[in-house]
């Protein structure tokens, strides 16, 4: 059954147009993105400092793994 709307005399005020399915799921991935934000940077106070030092920790972290000899300690022992 539809709606006749001009019989309901200013009810079409009242019809809510939803936005195509494109446009909704970009809305609520939006939204999910703010919320995981907000419950990350719960109780920081400058979460955009927090994530440059994490970034640097993890590069002096790649760089001292990739520095480290492979094979063997490093140290040699020597009898004699």
């Amino acid at each position: 059954m539809g709606m006749c709307l001009p019989c309901l005399s200013g009810a079409e005020d009242d019809v809510v147009v939803t936005p195509d399915p494109e446009t909704r799921r970009r809305q609520l991935a939006d939204a999910a993105e703010k919320r995981q934000k907000e419950t990350t940077h719960r109780g920081i106070k400058n979460p955009e400092a927090l994530e440059r030092k994490k970034k640097k920790q993890e590069e002096v972290e790649k760089e001292a793994m990739n520095s480290l000899p492979s094979g063997g300690g490093g140290l040699k022992w020597q009898l004699g």
